[in-house]
């Protein structure tokens, strides 16, 4: 049987989106995704902030830089990674994020949205993939 890799989320950008380029060129936009999550604790609910960063690959990267800024609301389609990597201080560490199919700009909450826009790897005419 095949494991089900599917994510799909909403919330605000916490910060600008981010631009950097592979070294074969591909384009990579990382979104910092803020959403809450409820839960009931002694009789109350309480709300708490997460974060999550979101990877958007290739044409749909560039899209993404142009049109989103911090506190943009954000529908991100996608599948979760895992990563290692070596920290500054020589330690190894892991980080859990998001590689987004799918990015629609939802409207900002100060006022109308801007028209109804989304990027992806087939709308804008890109396929690039993480690599793995």
């Amino acid at each position: 049987m095949k494991n089900l890799n599917r994510v799909v989320l909403t919330g605000g950008l916490a910060r600008d989106p981010e631009l950097r380029h592979t070294p074969s060129g591909t384009a990579v936009t990382t979104l910092r995704l803020g959403y809450t999550t409820q839960r009931r604790a002694g009789g109350a609910w309480q709300e708490r902030s997460n974060y999550v960063d979101v990877e958007v690959w290739g044409n749909a990267a560039q899209s993404a830089v142009e049109h989103l800024a911090k506190g943009r609301q954000v529908a991100v389609d996608g599948r979760l990674e895992w990563r290692e990597y070596e920290a500054r201080d020589g330690g190894r560490r892991q980080a859990h994020s998001i590689v987004a199919d799918t990015v629609e700009f939802l409207a900002n909450g100060r006022g109308p949205a801007t028209p109804a826009a989304s990027v992806s790897g087939s709308s804008v005419g890109s396929t690039a993939t993480r690599p793995q």
